[in-house]
């Protein structure tokens, strides 16, 4: 396995790590709302230093960006405050389930139709069958008891 697909690996690890950890505490303090403020703290302050260690004149050029490529800050943002929302009431493994679903459906267009500067990978018969199975998979999962 290279080095691109661990890091993707410890990635999926992760989100429902976050989930379940910005639920809590959301839950702690009563607000999912400052929940979600207190991680983008964190995540943002982690990405000022890692921004610094690394270079800061990407910085200055993100200014000159497409103002559409900022709309992924409001998708994480609908992320994290949907999670911390809905997953201590519908449940950390169902919430994850529909996202997951989610990814997929989305990943097969954004690669069908190559947007966002995406390579064009075809959804073919066998691709479809195989997000298919995932799909099933992913359920079968939260239905097992």
């Amino acid at each position: 396995m290279n080095s691109y697909a661990v890091t993707m690996l410890f990635a999926g690890i992760g989100i429902p790590i976050l989930a379940a950890l910005n639920a809590a505490l959301g839950r702690f303090i009563g607000s999912p709302i400052v929940a979600a403020a207190i991680l983008f703290s964190v995540a943002f302050s982690t990405c000022v230093i890692l921004s610094i260690m690394t270079g800061p004149q990407a910085i200055l050029r993100a200014s000159d960006a497409p103002r559409h490529l900022f709309l992924a800050g409001f998708l994480v943002a609908f992320y994290v405050l949907s999670i911390t929302f809905i997953a201590p009431k519908f449940g950390l493994g169902n919430a994850v389930f529909f996202v997951l679903i989610g990814q997929l459906i989305s990943a097969a267009t954004i690669d069908h139709f190559g947007l966002f500067g995406a390579a064009v990978t075809p959804l073919s018969l066998m691709r479809a069958l195989g997000l298919s199975v995932m799909g099933l998979g992913v359920w079968i999962t939260q239905r097992a008891v």
